[in-house]
């Protein structure tokens, strides 16, 4: 297997502006819906904490409530 996907909700988003940078809380999404229960079957437990920096594309990624895939692949 060389790579595995999950969805995770964006929880929280802290803003800190004095260090031009955010903090973003994700967890695995395991239900409210058929597919995010067949997601909990192979990651039924998960948080991804974040530190993004304001200047950057990713920034303003992540949406709170907002679910999001999540792809592992294998670095090589």
């Amino acid at each position: 297997m060389s790579q595995v996907r999950a969805k995770f909700i964006c929880n929280l988003i802290e803003e800190s502006p004095s260090f031009y940078q955010k903090s973003v809380q994700l967890t695995a999404v395991t239900s409210g819906s058929d597919e995010n229960k067949s997601f909990a079957k192979y990651t039924p437990a998960g948080n991804i904490n974040l530190t993004i920096s304001d200047d950057t594309q990713a920034a303003e990624f992540f949406v709170k409530d907002q679910e999001d895939f999540i792809d592992f692949t294998k670095a090589e």
